[in-house]
């Protein structure tokens, strides 16, 4: 397990650049080596036995680490200002991880109902598992205040939600769950510890599908979850005994590490790893300009007649508008909009020249799809409606384009009308 070390205080990108540098490296590499091995030779059977009995520090197996991994959960640790952290293969097998190690049958789980979703999906697969879900509308904090039970022992939030936009009462729902002594587990993915450190708000755990924005060039799976530090895993009642040996602050992480990432395998490799690591070392100059970039086309589409509606923080009639602000470095990359009911939205993606067609976020270019019909299908009608999902929404990940480029072939897509 990667714990982040004592170095000097650098600003975010100067820290991320030389995060591998902070320790020795083979043969004065900059970056951390692949190293693909996947079994750890001892010259003393002791010391292999003081390993797995975590008396000592080592490598075991490569589906429980790897150093290549390592250094990644350094420098995500780094990022977030947490603990320690967990890397995995990819932003929902570390969702799984939580609810996998942590919740036993009938535990209750409060969540926000402005879900990713396959999240969504996750939580019924849960609750088939014994497990009480409330989904409630974590935008006002006294909802998850009044699903809260004795059997509460998480409450689960993302950032800014996906695709609508709508953002957690984050500072006050975690003030509840610290005077509660309840997990506090916050999905990153949409703001990136670039834009926001959920540790701020009192998260226990946070979560980070590093495919997206992290990594953010769209050719490598990841998902980490860091403890941020700030939860008393003492008073947890589902902490196993032998994870009771371990010290207060790390027994959560030692439970996830054995009974998720071990158990269930969903190891990152250490070339994705890799590929991660050099991604992140650009997580400033690609979100700097990918928030920009979504400001200036949410505002565009926002005051075209043919539009009906726009979901972007950044806008000042967005519900969130004033906490985004308070919250957050800049509004994100993210955003959606909803056409006129004359205007076809298959028709219009197809007129876009610049804009792919693909389901991802947090890529280097600018990516569009028809929310209703494609990752929020098998949820069903009923459910959409809930979530406020439209048939003609359109979901936009915003890229690093020249800013009139993307201007143009939004304006153009609609000029065609």
């Amino acid at each position: 397990m990667s714990t982040t070390s004592q170095s000097p205080k650098y600003g975010f990108t100067t820290t991320i650049l030389h995060s591998d540098r902070q320790k020795e490296i083979e043969h004065g590499s900059v970056h951390k080596p692949i190293h693909t091995s996947v079994m750890y030779g001892y010259g003393d059977a002791r010391d292999l036995a003081a390993v797995f009995q975590n008396k000592q520090s080592g490598y075991r197996y490569g589906r429980q680490g790897n150093p290549t991994v390592s250094a990644l959960e350094e420098k995500i640790s780094k990022m977030e200002g947490g603990l320690a952290t967990i890397a995995f293969a990819t932003g929902m097998a570390a969702i799984g991880a939580v609810f996998q190690a942590l919740l036993r049958q009938g535990d209750h789980l409060v969540s926000s109902s402005f879900l990713f979703g396959n999240t969504n999906s996750l939580w019924q697969t849960v609750a088939g598992q014994g497990v009480d879900v409330s989904l409630v509308d974590a935008t006002d904090a006294s909802h998850v205040a009044a699903a809260l039970t004795p059997a509460t022992r998480m409450v689960f939030v993302e950032t800014i939600a996906n695709p609508r936009t709508q953002i957690a009462d984050l500072k006050k729902i975690g003030e509840l769950c610290r005077e509660k002594g309840i997990l506090f587990v916050v999905d990153n993915t949409m703001t990136s510890p670039y834009l926001f450190q959920p540790k701020v708000v009192h998260a226990g755990l946070v979560i980070n599908s590093l495919t997206k924005s992290i990594a953010g060039h769209g050719n490598v799976l990841g998902g980490a979850l860091t403890d941020t530090g700030l939860f008393d895993w003492s008073a947890f009642p589902n902490i196993a005994a032998n994870f009771r040996k371990q010290p207060a602050k790390m027994q959560g992480l030692a439970q996830i590490r054995a009974k998720a990432l071990r158990d269930f395998g969903a190891s990152l490799s250490p070339e994705a790893a890799h590929q991660v690591a050099v991604g992140a070392e650009t997580i400033a100059l690609r979100m700097d300009r990918e928030c920009a970039n979504a400001l200036a086309l949410a505002k565009m589409l926002a005051a075209d007649p043919r539009v009906a509606a726009v979901h972007y923080p950044g806008l000042p009639d967005h519900p969130q508008h004033v906490l985004a602000t308070e919250l957050f470095t800049a509004y994100g990359a993210l955003f959606s909009f909803e056409l006129k009911p004359e205007i076809d939205c298959f028709d219009y993606l197809n007129r876009l020249k610049l804009a792919i067609n693909a389901t991802h976020l947090g890529d280097t270019r600018t990516l569009v799809i028809p929310v209703a019909h494609t990752i929020f299908f098998e949820m069903g009608a009923e459910r959409r409606a809930e979530m406020g999902i439209a048939d003609s929404l359109i979901r936009v990940s915003v890229g690093i384009e020249d800013t009139q480029d993307l201007l143009a072939d939004f304006a153009n897509a609609l000029a065609s009308e």
